[in-house]
């Protein structure tokens, strides 16, 4: 019998962490819980400052994340309504994660389009 440590393995594959994990690296989801590292935030800020989301895509990931734990949704009353959208305790624990992840990209991009041209190079038929 496995223990309660190792009820879930992600390279089984009906196992249901392969969900979460296709959910954490969504760039769009990535993308948002960084924006959320900080500070609450409001919907229309998120839309702003993340280039190229759609708003229907911006609302959907919204909801996965709200639906998983990741993050918490509270609506102002105000005229129109105002959002904002902060991570949860369970969503802090992926705060370092997704952080490394996002800026790892922004550090080492020269060097994977150097690595794409080689391979391009070499590859060409």
């Amino acid at each position: 019998m496995k223990s309660m440590a190792n009820i879930y393995d992600v390279y089984e594959d009906r196992c249901p962490t392969r969900m979460v994990l296709d959910r954490i690296a969504d760039k769009w989801a990535l993308l948002i819980l960084d924006k959320l590292r900080r500070d609450a935030v409001r919907f229309n800020l998120l839309r702003r400052e993340i280039k190229g989301i759609s708003q229907k895509v911006l609302s959907q990931t919204l909801k996965k994340l709200e639906r998983d734990g990741l993050i918490s949704r509270q609506a102002f009353p105000t005229v129109p309504v105002t959002v904002e959208y902060s991570l949860t305790p369970l969503g802090r624990t992926l705060t370092d994660t997704v952080a490394a992840l996002a800026h790892w990209a922004e550090g080492n991009m020269d060097a994977v389009m150097a690595a794409q041209r080689a391979y391009d190079e070499r590859t060409v038929v």
